[in-house]
């Protein structure tokens, strides 16, 4: 018994040693097999920029793409502009004759079609205009039978041929008459009872009245002036340091409430204005630009560049001290390169070098990945 025992103490040490050794084997190999799994997990950043994600890490990033656009016109500048209305589209509605306005049938900001009444205004011309006409109109018929009946006597005889021929001019002076009072009435837009209807000459915005139900209407004055919105411009203040760079036909931005409205340039002067300093110039708007006349803006001038440029969405920038650069997908990962920035223009940047068309780049999850290649 006391052999047994003794026998079983030697073995305890062994038994031990044994138990250890399988222990420490087996943690050795649950740590290879874990090793791969420890390296994917940890995001790896190179001293060249390159950095190493699996896909899984750019899901879990929020990281999304978007691919850079070719881009034939780089901005060139910024310039202030004011949106303006070409001359054509901003018309006066005036009363040929001095009168009261009977009713106002239009108010300022009031959309109109062309023909639509404005006002009615009785003018005591007007009155005088409608009474000579009626008065013509009664006589013609004496005086018309009178130079006939006259015409006949003269040619038998009876008379002398000068008094039909005075009865002949009389005639005539009466036509000319009449001819003359319906073009004034016409031309006043003069109705029988002597009140002039103002319309309006073109389709558009009434942007002014100036007078009221029951007010004096001067002659040679507007009380209306109807605007046809639909076709804007711009006037633009170049910069002097611009001065040799922008050219007519050139592309003109203006974002306005988040959306980008594209332009072409008409003109541009040839001659700096001496307090300024800049050149004037001129654009045109696409209709329904939903820009408001008279509204300040900054435009955006595009050019023809010798090097071809493209574009991407401006989130996907990012700056660091030695410059700006973008985050490029590779097939590891993702990598940073610098590129020049031509200008911006609403939401999309527009880049001189650095990325070719096609490129791939990171437009959020940017800071992480910015982070991760600072080593931080």
């Amino acid at each position: 018994m006391m052999e047994n025992s003794a026998r079983n103490f030697r073995l305890i040490p062994a038994l031990r040693m044994t138990l250890a050794v399988g222990l420490t084997l087996a943690g050795l190999q649950a740590c290879s097999k874990q090793a791969p799994e420890a390296t994917e997990a940890t995001p790896a950043a190179s001293k060249d920029g390159a950095i190493t994600l699996a896909p899984a890490q750019i899901a879990a990033l929020g990281i999304t793409l978007a691919s850079a656009q070719a881009a034939d016109n780089l901005p060139i500048g910024s310039v202030p502009a004011v949106v303006s209305l070409p001359p054509e589209a901003r018309v006066a509605v005036a009363s040929p004759y001095a009168g009261t306005v009977l009713r106002l049938m239009a108010i300022a900001g009031q959309e109109v079609k062309q023909g639509d009444a404005l006002a009615v205004v009785r003018a005591a011309e007007a009155v005088q205009y409608s009474a000579a006409l009626a008065r013509t109109q009664a006589e013609l018929p004496v005086a018309a039978a009178q130079a006939s009946r006259l015409a006949q006597l003269a040619r038998e005889g009876i008379i002398a041929p000068a008094r039909a021929d005075e009865a002949r001019a009389a005639l005539q002076a009466l036509q000319a008459t009449q001819a003359e009072n319906r073009r004034l009435m016409a031309m006043g837009g003069v109705s029988r009872d002597g009140t002039i209807t103002l319309r309006a000459p073109i389709a558009g915005r009434v942007s002014s009245v100036s007078v009221e139900t029951g007010g004096a209407v001067v002659e040679g004055t507007a009380p209306f002036i109807v605007e046809n919105t639909a076709q804007l411009r711009l006037d633009l203040q170049i910069p002097e340091r611009l001065a040799g760079e922008v050219r007519k036909g050139m592309v003109v931005h203006v974002v306005q409430d988040g959306r980008s409205v594209e332009g072409k340039l008409l003109s541009v002067s040839e001659t700096l204005d001496p307090t300024t300093r800049a050149l004037t110039a001129k654009a045109s708007l696409p209709a329904g630009a939903g820009l408001i006349p008279g509204k300040s803006v900054m435009a955006a001038i595009a050019g023809q560049s010798s090097a071809k440029g493209v574009s991407i969405p401006a989130s996907a920038l990012t700056h660091s001290e030695a410059g700006d650069m973008v985050f490029v997908k590779t097939p590891k990962g993702f990598r940073t390169v610098k590129v020049t920035v031509a200008g911006q223009i609403g939401d999309r940047a527009f880049l001189a070098s650095g990325l070719k068309a096609g490129d791939q780049v990171a437009t959020s999850g940017v800071a992480e990945l910015k982070t991760l290649a600072q080593g931080q």
